[in-house]
């Protein structure tokens, strides 16, 4: 009986030193939100054409997650969801040549892809776009698919492209024809327009006809902490 008693009496100073020692260990912090804001609109030179003789202005902003730059970026953000949204990136190019003096770097501002960003993880991420081309190719969003006129590597051949956020394919690509490239941006080919119920969109090239196509598809939907974020 003796023997009983102490070892409840073991078991309960084991359990109290065990309780005061999960007591003291610190609380796990909650997690922190995160921060997405924007620098202020700097006016910049895009320059044209293959000897750069002449440009045209394009606006710039720093995006800044938690404080910290992360891009610049361009042109209006469009809402996919209340947590994701994608922008248009924006960057500077080294435009010295190697005989130039290394002090004196020369920058030229360019366009780049699309990037989507997670108010709820911060994480910023380039957006895949098939055959999209940063000068000549203008996307137009609409939901959770991008349209634009692709251009193939040969640079002599247009396509109708439909992308839809977490997927790597097109969900559509038709051919539209010959390229007419000129020097300005999107000169290609206008920005396509959506339409609702049913969901069709509209494709203008600059030589060419107008084709409109209807697409099918389901909204993407990106799960926290999914490798498609």
């Amino acid at each position: 009986m003796q023997r009983s008693n102490s070892l409840s009496a073991l078991r309960l100073s084991a359990s109290l030193a065990l309780f005061a020692l999960v007591c003291a260990l610190p609380a796990t912090p909650a997690a922190k939100p995160h921060v997405i804001t924007y620098g202020k609109q700097m006016a910049v030179k895009l320059f044209l054409g293959p000897d750069e003789s002449h440009n045209i202005p394009i606006r710039v902003r720093g995006l800044f997650v938690d404080g910290k730059l992360r891009e610049f970026i361009t042109g209006d953000v469009h809402e996919v969801t209340d947590r994701l949204f994608v922008v248009r990136r924006a960057f500077r190019l080294n435009n010295s040549l190697p005989e130039d003096e290394k002090k004196l770097t020369s920058w030229v501002w360019q366009r780049g892809g699309w990037l989507l960003v997670d108010r709820l993880t911060g994480h910023v991420s380039q957006v895949p776009l098939t055959d999209f081309d940063p000068f000549y190719s203008d996307a137009s969003w609409f939901r959770d698919y991008a349209a634009y006129c692709g251009l193939n590597d040969a640079g002599d051949k247009l396509s109708a492209v439909v992308m839809q956020l977490g997927r790597r394919k097109p969900l559509m690509k038709k051919e539209l024809g010959p390229a007419s490239l000129g020097d300005t941006p999107d000169s290609a080919c206008s920005a396509p327009t959506w339409e609702r119920k049913p969901t069709r969109v509209t494709f203008q090239p600059a030589n060419g006809t107008r084709q409109t196509y209807t697409v099918l598809g389901h909204a993407w939907d990106a799960a926290p902490g999914s490798d498609d974020e």
